[in-house]
């Protein structure tokens, strides 16, 4: 199972802002080229999201649907291709005057399903890393702020290897369960 966490400079209200807006995925989905809401209702359960992946001159379009919605506390999602589908799950939980943001991915059916192994989740830990980096992003520009350490913020960026104190660790995943009240962190 492939997870990661981080913690983001934003409130739950603003985080769920950009997750719950079908247009603004391409901006923070590793991958995608472009998005948007098949459906009126989006994120309800069952409505649809479209979106563009694009390589070089390859281009694929593939569906994403909505199956669970917890408006500002859980959005599950289930990323439909030709080669099978997989679940992701986000769960958005207030920390202090931030959001922990987990995100949660595997594959469900397909030969991706099949094949599954520890290789494929190191892949999906390095596109949860970037993918939550560029949620804060998306959420920061929502709100018309610049995250901290991000040009024009005001505030110096960390020097590499330093981290902002309350930007979360890039490099930690969570041990099982969220908010098991330990702040341990499992670093496989």
């Amino acid at each position: 199972m492939a997870q990661w966490n981080r913690v983001l400079e934003a409130t739950p209200e603003e985080v769920w802002e950009v997750l719950s807006d079908g247009e603004r995925y391409a901006r923070w989905v590793v991958g995608a080229h472009d998005s948007w809401e098949r459906d009126d209702h989006w994120p309800a359960v069952d409505a649809e999201l479209g979106y563009t992946l694009k390589l070089g001159a390859w281009t694929y379009h593939g569906r994403t649907i909505s199956r669970r919605c917890e408006p500002i506390r859980r959005l599950e999602l289930e990323a439909v291709t030709h080669l099978g589908s997989a679940r992701i799950s986000f769960l958005v939980e207030p920390w202090g005057s931030h959001t922990l943001v987990l995100v949660d991915e595997h594959p469900l059916r397909g030969p991706a399903a099949r094949w599954h192994n520890s290789g494929a989740d190191l892949v999906l830990r390095w596109r949860h890393r970037h993918l939550l980096a560029r949620l804060e992003e998306a959420t920061a520009s929502a709100r018309g702020r610049p995250r901290a350490g991000a040009p024009g913020d005001g505030r110096p960026s960390p020097a590499p290897g330093d981290e902002h104190p309350s930007s979360g660790s890039d490099d930690a995943h969570p041990s099982p369960g969220p908010g098991d009240g330990n702040g341990a962190r499992d670093r496989s």
